[in-house]
């Protein structure tokens, strides 16, 4: 059941959403109470109860940003989208949101994908068409230098070639597996293979990259 607002809450919500639809951003509270009418005090209380109605959320204590939520009390649809880049090429020892060859971005929904400075890589080939991933897919990635045995990681081999495999340690190499059986098990020395993330979901094609 929604919650019951009186009209001047509705009227700043409704204000709220247009606002942050058509720009993307959250007005402050001196844009608020110019373009309602009000004082900055009435629109920080309306703000407070809007918020204990579990209609909006502040970011933060000291944060200006305020979500919307929707009624099971997730982030509305039209903030939860996120872009993170597709990288062209991996370079050693940089980290991965440092790095300057981007061929665009991916939209996202960062309610599905929550971590911090993730990045995406287009998958060549089918050695992992048995996992669902196919060429030409997006691989969206959290980025990390290390794995446990069995995630689906982007590992950058003698530093120069990227590839998407799933990862196991042993005790003397570190192996590479692909999940298509015209394709070998890769070994590799502990030197040879950097971690550069870990696979946390896939894109079909080409959509939603800018």
């Amino acid at each position: 059941m929604e919650p019951e607002l009186t009209p001047g809450q509705q009227r700043l919500f409704d204000y709220m959403k247009k606002t942050i639809e058509s720009t993307g951003h959250t007005p402050s509270l001196r844009q608020a109470a110019g373009d309602l009418g009000i004082t900055h005090g009435a629109v920080s209380q309306r703000l407070k109860n809007l918020e204990k109605k579990g209609v909006i959320k502040r970011q933060g204590p000291y944060s200006r940003t305020i979500h919307l939520l929707n009624p099971v009390g997730e982030k509305a649809a039209l903030q939860r989208w996120r872009e993170i880049p597709v990288v062209g090429r991996i370079i050693a020892g940089l980290p991965l949101y440092a790095q300057q060859e981007w061929e665009g971005s991916l939209v996202v929904d960062d309610a599905l994908y929550r971590g911090q400075n993730l990045f995406a890589l287009r998958v060549q080939g089918d050695s992992m068409k048995g996992a669902a991933i196919l060429d030409g897919d997006i691989a969206i990635c959290m980025p990390r230098q290390y794995a446990e045995n069995c995630e689906i990681v982007v590992a950058l081999v003698h530093e120069e070639e990227a590839t998407v495999k799933r990862f196991f340690l042993h005790r003397d190499h570190v192996e590479l597996r692909p999940e298509n059986p015209d394709y070998p098990v890769m070994r590799y020395g502990f030197d040879e293979v950097l971690v550069q993330g870990k696979v946390v979901g896939i894109q079909r094609g080409a959509a939603g990259i800018r």
